[in-house]
């Protein structure tokens, strides 16, 4: 066995019998890709709404990038130690730490998309007789696209690489195999877990990037 932390975690994946089964890599990559789905998409019905409504009118900008920078503070793993012994072990607790850990990056980047909009442009459309959701809809969402979506990227990548704290409170995902590991004192296993979610996380980001940059108006 190759000597080597790194080494040892390589040859822990390599092996077949980590492919298969319910506690396999594909079924806790699964596990973990729809924690982040879940968490991210319960945020992102809080948070764009309420960003777009603040970028369209001007309201409550203070107060809105105030209680984002709040929770952009928090500690994630407080959060989900907190809601557990408020809620008990399953998946409550810790899908409301990623909810308020994605929604500072996706209120920020809805907010931003739109602001981002030319005033003249919105004028020019105001000035044609179209409504004030015409306007949001068809001129500022459409320029400031791609600002959402980095927005919905940062969400992304943060949720992904903190989703292994589900498995602190009995959950599954790639966790697992990191908390399984820190017990046993199996450090290849957490090694390996580490590296999975960390690569999980780069391609999500790579994804991600590559829509934001297909929806840059041109000339952008």
């Amino acid at each position: 066995m190759n000597g080597s932390p790194l080494g040892q975690a390589l040859e822990w994946m390599a092996d077949p019998a980590r492919w298969t089964g319910p506690s396999g890599i594909p079924a806790r990559m699964l596990e973990h890709l729809g924690y982040t789905a879940l968490g991210v998409l319960v945020a992102a019905l809080i948070a764009i709404p309420l960003g777009l409504l603040v970028g369209h009118t001007g309201r409550g900008k203070g107060i809105v990038v105030m209680a984002a920078g709040a929770a952009r503070a928090l500690p994630t793993l407080g959060l989900v130690t907190l809601f557990a012994l408020l809620m008990g072990i399953g998946l409550t607790a810790p899908l409301l730490a990623f909810v308020v850990l994605a929604v500072p990056s996706l209120l920020a980047g809805a907010y931003s998309a739109v602001e981002s909009a030319d005033p003249a442009t919105v004028d020019a459309a105001r000035a044609q007789g179209m409504t004030e959701m015409q306007i949001l809809t068809r001129v500022e969402i459409p320029l400031g696209l791609p600002l959402l979506i980095g927005g919905l990227r940062g969400a992304t990548v943060q949720v992904v690489a903190t989703v292994m704290l589900a498995a602190y409170v009995g959950n599954g995902g790639l966790g697992r195999y990191i908390f399984l590991g820190l017990g046993s004192q199996d450090y290849p296993q957490m090694i390996a877990g580490s590296v999975l979610v960390i690569a999980l996380a780069l391609v999500l980001d790579l994804l991600l990037l590559g829509v934001q940059r297909l929806t840059a108006p041109r000339g952008v």
